[in-house]
């Protein structure tokens, strides 16, 4: 199995096995849904709620390395749990409050990585949203992909209804312009 994956079904059985509520994203979930590419760590959402993250984090810090000299403050303090899985590969753990990071584990779904293993990614539209949020170059890219390989099956709706909140936050209108156009690459032409 490669690292990556390999990685993330370590931390998909720890959260699994404590009960928690996650499912990745970044490029696990883009290799189910957009153009494969090569990612270096495992990222995931981790549903803590706002005041309530302490006990997450406690119950992985015994299971996985942290990457920090203060890997407990440093998570408490920037809601990211930066940590080493056995293989060496790195995970961060966004410890998820906000009520889309919640819909999107709702909806997040398994996805078969081959060896009779699945890991927990988010939707389609959801990736589109992180990416489209994160808005760096490579988001780009991979928000492209995803337009191009999933095609008119993306809920464009949802889409938009997940991301223009968390746009009024950011106020960037250069988004929603730039979603706009590779969102017409999935639109069927007539």
């Amino acid at each position: 199995m490669n690292p990556i994956f390999e990685a993330a079904h370590e931390v998909e059985q720890a959260c699994r096995a404590k009960g928690f509520s996650f499912c990745f994203i970044g490029g696990l979930a883009v290799q189910r849904w957009g153009e494969p590419r090569m990612t270096v760590d495992v990222d995931l959402t981790l549903i803590t709620g706002f005041g309530g993250e302490e006990p997450f984090v406690d119950a992985l810090l015994p299971v996985f390395r942290g990457r920090l000299p203060d890997t407990r403050t440093f998570a408490l303090d920037n809601r990211t749990l930066l940590l080493f899985a056995t293989n060496g590969t790195p995970i961060d753990v966004s410890l998820g409050a906000m009520p889309f990071e919640e819909r999107a584990v709702v909806r997040s779904s398994p996805f078969d990585v081959g060896d009779g293993v699945f890991l927990t990614t988010c939707s389609a539209e959801d990736l589109v949203v992180h990416k489209s949020f994160a808005a760096r170059e490579k988001d780009w890219l991979d928000v492209r992909g995803i337009i191009v390989r999933q095609g008119a099956q993306l809920d464009q709706h949802l889409i938009w209804e997940e991301l223009r909140p968390l746009l009024e936050l950011k106020d960037d209108p250069r988004i929603e312009a730039r979603l706009t156009e590779l969102l017409a690459l999935a639109t069927p032409r007539t």
